[in-house]
């Protein structure tokens, strides 16, 4: 049941709605995709990314996967047009050469789920739910497109298809998949639950028939639209939802504020400068804390020079940085060859750009 104010009493149950509009749902986690709209876009901040085959990250929770470098683009709202009706941000890939993809490599807008997300869906039983994939999309080609669901493993995997029938239109797209009743998929636990493949290009030894459990691991179907193959081809996608059932109903929009707390879990930046720092003999120890628990212990590293405010010397530039005692929580920093501190000094962050990651 969706939930909406009206205004009058407050709350009222409407109709359900299969067109992917915009209304607010205080059911709960109904969408199992974060950042489902690309509202959150903490690394780049609307900047494009060129995408290497180190699987690097557009808006939140959205990696790209790619076999090969330099081939593809991200952006948030990349292209600058106008979003479908309800929504304002939207991730876009760019074709930066006409490549032809050899049978082995794939390229594609990914998301990996939680355990924890998609343990009541039952993969791997007798019990295993349907679910239903819905988003908005939007390319310079037309055709048959395709992606897939997969296990942690990559050894099910779910390849389907679906039609863009006008270039540079907004369409929206719904695909039900029955769950899968073999296979091994991880339950409650913080590992992946079900990886989502939006195909942007894909070999033959990763391809096959669309709408149909497979043991192996296949990211498209057969013959289906190439983006990387068409140099400045264009893809735009939003509105992404993965909900429990066989109707994909009205798009699961949370607030700002929970949307950005779902994206922490996975990867936070830039703790300063409330952290006070202690300064030793020409050197200084921060201890952030994270906005919110992270899934795991992250990777914590440095992107900018830190730049410490010793009280009553002035402001110090480190020479290095070094992390440890990274927890779910928080982790320690350690910052060197700093002039004018001495032993005792206390002091705190002014520019410091850390980021912490624990992505799937």
């Amino acid at each position: 049941m969706t939930i909406t104010l009206d205004g009058t009493t407050g709350i009222t149950t409407p109709t359900t709605s299969t067109t992917g509009e915009f209304v607010t749902s205080v059911t709960g986690f109904k969408n199992r995709i974060i950042n489902g709209a690309m509202v959150i876009d903490q690394r780049n901040a609307g900047a494009s990314v060129t995408i290497t085959t180190a699987a690097e990250f557009g808006v939140d929770r959205w990696r790209c996967q790619a076999g090969a470098n330099s081939k593809v683009s991200l952006q948030q709202n990349a292209g600058s047009v106008t979003p479908p009706v309800g929504f304002s941000f939207y991730q876009g890939a760019t074709s930066l050469s006409a490549y032809s993809v050899p049978s082995n490599e794939s390229f594609s807008i990914a998301q990996y789920i939680e355990g924890f997300n998609t343990a009541d869906l039952q993969w791997g039983t007798a019990n295993a739910s349907t679910v239903t994939l819905s988003f908005w999309v939007r390319s310079s080609l037309t055709g048959t497109f395709s992606g897939a669901l997969a296990n942690s493993a990559v050894n099910r995997s779910y390849p389907f298809s679906y039609t863009i029938s006008v270039a540079n239109t907004w369409e929206y797209k719904t695909i039900t998949i029955a769950g899968d009743t073999s296979g091994t998929w991880i339950g409650a636990t913080n590992g992946v639950g079900i990886r989502i493949w939006i195909n942007l290009g894909a070999g033959t030894t990763l391809s096959t028939t669309a709408n149909a459990w497979a043991a192996g691991d296949y990211r498209a179907t057969t013959g289906s639209v190439s983006v990387v193959g068409t140099n400045g081809a264009t893809f735009y996608i939003t509105g992404v939802q993965l909900e429990k059932g066989s109707t994909a109903t009205s798009f699961d929009y949370r607030d700002i504020g929970t949307e950005l707390f779902l994206c922490q879990r996975y990867y936070q930046r830039n703790f300063n400068p409330t952290y006070a720092g202690i300064g030793t003999a020409s050197s200084a120890v921060v201890i952030p804390r994270f906005s919110v628990v992270m899934r795991a212990a992250p990777t914590v590293s440095a992107l900018a020079t830190a730049n410490i405010d010793l009280f009553g010397v002035g402001s110090a530039n480190a020479s290095s940085t070094t992390f440890d005692s990274q927890s779910t929580t928080g982790f320690r920093a350690y910052y060197g060859g700093m002039s004018g501190s001495t032993f005792g000094q206390p002091g705190h962050l002014t520019n410091d750009a850390i980021q912490a990651s624990a992505e799937l």
